[in-house]
């Protein structure tokens, strides 16, 4: 795995991670608009990342909607890499 394809991975789960939490922190405080805001800037970035990484590298899930082909079992799985 390339530093660069590893960056990429380490933000989409940084991604991840902070639509998660907004969109718990949301479920009790759904009129706050500064966290709706950056709810929806991580959603865009998160969208935006899974892209990048899914035309460079290949499907991030077995189930990559936009592509008929199966490439899952070509990427490593999560245990095989060095994420240090």
């Amino acid at each position: 795995m390339t530093d660069q394809q590893l960056s990429l991975l380490q933000a989409i789960m940084s991604y991840r991670f902070a639509v998660l939490e907004f969109n718990l922190y949301l479920n009790t405080h759904p009129r706050d608009k500064g966290a709706l805001d950056q709810y929806n800037k991580f959603c865009q970035e998160l969208r935006e990342a899974c892209s990048k990484y899914q035309k460079k590298y290949g499907p991030l899930t077995a189930t990559f909607p936009n592509d008929p082909e199966w490439e899952y079992y070509e990427t490593d799985w999560p245990w095989q890499i060095n994420y240090s």
